[in-house]
């Protein structure tokens, strides 16, 4: 353990937030989710589990090492439901509330049809995948700049 770090990350986990850089992504799923299939093609090459943990307690552990990108639009994309784009789930403002008090803002998150989504994860740079039982628990969060002072 180390002082000031979610017990809830594992070292596999934060060594993947230190390797990804500026405008990488980071897929974060549900137990529905193909996260094996899509690891796989992922720039990381495989799967890492946060079994413990639904999305929002994931999102908040991880969020509270990870800055998302203020140089997009929207750093945060979702899986649309399918059959209805505009379809709201509970999942949907747990994230939303996370993000925004995690960033100190409001944050923008997109949404993609699924297997739009299903292809951008495939070009994400890591997966984690939560205990949460779902649906639409699938989301992408793109990597920002941490301000540092010089040495």
């Amino acid at each position: 353990m180390l002082k000031g770090i979610d017990q809830r990350l594992s070292a596999e986990v934060v060594h993947v937030l230190m390797l990804m850089g500026h405008g990488d992504d980071l897929v974060l799923c549900d137990v529905n989710h193909p996260a094996a299939t899509i690891a796989a093609a992922t720039t990381y090459g495989r799967l890492i589990d946060m079994a413990g943990c639904d999305i929002p307690t994931a999102a908040r552990a991880i969020l509270s090492l990870m800055p998302l990108d203020t140089f997009v639009p929207a750093p945060i994309t979702r899986m649309q439901v399918v059959g209805d784009a505009t379809a709201e789930r509970p999942i949907f403002a747990r994230m939303q509330a996370v993000a925004d008090s995690a960033e100190g803002r409001g944050v923008a998150i997109q949404s993609l049809e699924r297997f739009a989504f299903y292809a951008a994860a495939k070009r994400a740079f890591a997966i984690i995948r939560t205990a949460d039982s779902g649906p639409y628990g699938c989301f992408i969060l793109k990597k920002g700049v941490v301000t540092l002072p010089e040495l």
